[in-house]
């Protein structure tokens, strides 16, 4: 059975509508102005600051506010998470085309296996792995040994296992970053689909073999791939 393995955030869900609704909420809460809402999504690069800094940035301006600030770090928007239909469609249809699904994202395991289960992704892929249980973030390759081992056993949790050292000639690799996804299939030698979300393509000593607008179509390009070189 072929792998497909998929990042998370911006790609299996819109992590950033997400935080954009908690944040709504935490300004209207705390009285703060709703203007503010563009420059917290600014601090936050849709996920890849560090939380140290977006939480420096944020006590800075909003000093009397730090324990609410930790909570809505510590959430990530998660509360608010959802799965498009045609996302859970297109996993469906690949599960049904004989892939094997994992999730493999970096971040703090409560809060990414909070949107995982809320979501109902646990029910349509085969496991997941994340950067701080397993002890190596993306693009590290090690992260992937892990998922694809866990992937093939069907499990939900990080154990010592033997990394995985050659991939099937039909896995692929989809994901929104240029460097955490798509410069990681360069390196492990995966075909890729780099999720554009209305975005250019940024760097020029890589790129990934196939960009779609969204994760729908990315699953689709895969399994339709993969079906005409059987």
């Amino acid at each position: 059975m072929p792998l497909l393995f998929a990042d998370l955030d911006n790609t299996l869900i819109d992590r950033d509508a997400a935080f954009r609704t908690a944040v709504t909420a935490f300004l209207a809460v705390h009285d703060q102005p709703r203007t503010d809402l563009a420059w917290v999504m600014e601090i936050d690069g849709s996920g890849h600051a560090p939380r140290d800094v977006v939480a420096a940035a944020l006590t800075s301006r909003y000093p009397h506010l730090s324990p609410a600030i930790g909570t809505l770090l510590d959430n990530g928007g998660a509360e608010h998470a959802t799965l498009s239909v045609a996302t859970e469609n297109a996993l469906r249809e690949a599960r049904a085309a004989g892939w094997t699904c994992v999730i493999v994202t970096n971040g703090r395991t409560v809060q990414q296996e909070a949107k995982i289960y809320r979501t109902g992704l646990d029910r349509l892929v085969h496991g997941w792995v994340v950067s701080e249980s397993a002890g190596h973030r993306k693009p590290d390759p090690q992260i992937f040994h892990l998922a694809a081992d866990l992937a093939l056993r069907d499990v939900h949790s990080v154990r010592p296992v033997t990394s995985r050292s050659e991939w099937t000639s039909g896995d692929w690799l989809i994901g929104d970053s240029p460097q955490a996804d798509i410069a990681a299939a360069v390196t492990l030698g995966l075909p890729s689909v780099w999720i554009a979300n209305g975005r250019r393509w940024p760097e020029t000593a890589f790129h990934p073999t196939h960009i779609t607008p969204d994760v729908a179509a990315a699953i689709h390009h895969v399994i339709r791939s993969n079906s005409t070189h059987r």
